[in-house]
């Protein structure tokens, strides 16, 4: 099994990709089953129960609404970020639901949608259980999984469910990065190639080339749309917009000094990109997610560094930048986790660092073992790190992180091309360790917002 980087590289909303893309994804899942089994006809009433993290955290996620969402059947990649929270407040109010964006029920927003702050279901911390009624009668009850960068699981009844195999066969399937490493050495390819003909054994090449190349569209739009916003992030810490200031300063500051004056220069931009993706996604905003939406800033500010200021950036290498960082997120994937609520956020901006880090050393002409260098060391500086949202929300210590991580990943790839490939620690035993770290984390620095900075710091 190899994940297609389309998977990883998905268009959505924020601020959460476990907390609000997964809980849609996974209520849409449950409705439309309800019409697959012939049963929304009959349904008058759907109960929804958030556990764990998604309990715990999921007002400052928007999950509530998300769920709404999902029962009428809207999706993340095409669901109107302007009205849908309008939506939800009129779904509350009226205390009717479209189900499947068709069939009228009654909503109590008091006794259907449970958010269980202290409960949580035993596979994973990101749990929902989702129950149709007729009258009294149950009808069907199915539990979902949202395990990180909008992925969903149905509880098979297993108690270990897993993500189903893509059944097509492709070229190279890897899972680790010693089969990755091996297999360009055998074949004499890059990782993107690699990468890039597992792709095309699923679509035609030109459809991954324009599908990679819209997903930078999309993060570019993201970007500028941050830049223009200016005001506050919702939620309640009132925390100020800060891209739109720091992108009329720049630009002021480059149109008099022009950009020799300071030779750090460059990574003010980098860290004004990785600030506008993430105070979008702190606002509800379409985003992609990179591969979560917590750490959605990072490859498109690296990337966006390369386009400015590595020359010969082009289109062709924009699309093996992605799919690079697509290889190394699909080694993360199925190896470890980036979900914040298993691991910490180790598993989020650590992930989102490795991958970018990577694909930036191959942009620079590095060899596949420089590439793995380069992730590792991405990986291995960020081992440890909690996930302790302030209030519950996607914004402090978030942003800031993504901007810090963005800069960091420019500085494993460009450490890593000072060497040869040789290293002591692996790609797949940084990852091994990180998988270790998270499962010996205390639970409190794992979403919840129950330690660290989200218990220090006094909610005004």
């Amino acid at each position: 099994m190899t994940v297609s980087i389309f998977d990883l590289f998905s268009i959505g909303i924020g601020p959460s990709s476990s907390h609000t893309v997964g809980p849609m994804r996974a209520a849409g899942r449950f409705a439309q089953s309800l019409v697959d089994d012939g049963l929304l006809a009959r349904t008058t009433r759907v109960r929804s129960e958030l556990f764990g993290s998604l309990g715990a955290t999921g007002h400052g996620h928007g999950s509530y609404n998300a769920v709404l969402w999902g029962l009428e059947g809207e999706d993340p990649e095409t669901v109107d970020t302007g009205s849908g929270p309008i939506r939800a407040a009129e779904i509350k109010r009226s205390g009717q639901l479209r189900l499947a964006g068709t069939q009228p029920i009654a909503f109590d927003a008091e006794d259907d949608l449970i958010l269980h702050r202290r409960r949580r279901l035993p596979f994973h911390p990101n749990g929902m259980t989702f129950t149709a009624y007729a009258g009294t009668e149950i009808l069907a009850e199915r539990t979902y999984y949202s395990i990180g960068g909008g992925f969903v699981l149905d509880d098979d009844g297993s108690g270990q469910p897993t993500l189903m195999p893509d059944p097509t066969p492709v070229p190279h399937p890897f899972r680790t990065g010693i089969e990755l490493l091996q297999i360009c050495t055998d074949h004499d390819l890059r990782i993107s190639d690699v990468m890039l003909a597992n792709e095309c054994a699923r679509r035609p090449e030109a459809d991954v080339r324009g599908g990679l190349l819209e997903i930078w569209r999309v993060m570019v739009d993201c970007i500028e749309h941050g830049c223009a916003t200016p005001g506050v992030l919702p939620g309640g810490l009132k925390v100020r917009r800060r891209a739109a200031d720091l992108y009329a300063r720049l630009l002021d500051e480059s149109a008099r000094f022009g950009n020799g004056v300071d030779p750090l220069r460059a990574l003010d931009w980098v860290t004004l990109w990785a600030l506008a993706v993430n105070e979008e996604n702190a606002s509800g905003g379409r985003v992609v997610t990179a591969p979560t939406n917590g750490a959605a800033g990072i490859i498109p500010a690296v990337l966006h560094y390369a386009v400015t200021y590595v020359p010969g950036t082009d289109d062709d290498a924009i699309v093996r930048f992605l799919l690079v960082a697509g290889a190394l997120g699909a080694i993360y994937q199925q190896t470890a986790s980036i979900s914040g609520a298993e691991v910490g956020c180790q598993g989020e901006v650590g992930t989102a660092c490795s991958m970018a880090a990577g694909a930036l050393a191959e942009i620079f002409g590095g060899t596949p073992e420089q590439v793995e260098n380069a992730a590792e060391i991405g990986m291995e500086h960020h081992l440890g790190l909690t996930c302790d949202p302030i209030g519950g929300l996607v914004q402090i210590p978030c942003i800031e992180r993504n901007a810090v991580a963005s800069v960091k990943a420019i500085t494993a790839a460009r450490l890593a091309l000072h060497g040869d490939g040789r290293h002591t620690v692996s790609l797949d035993k940084v990852i091994k360790t990180m998988m270790q770290t998270g499962r010996d984390m205390s639970v409190k620095y794992k979403e919840t917002a129950r330690g660290g900075l989200a218990v220090n710091i006094v909610e005004c």
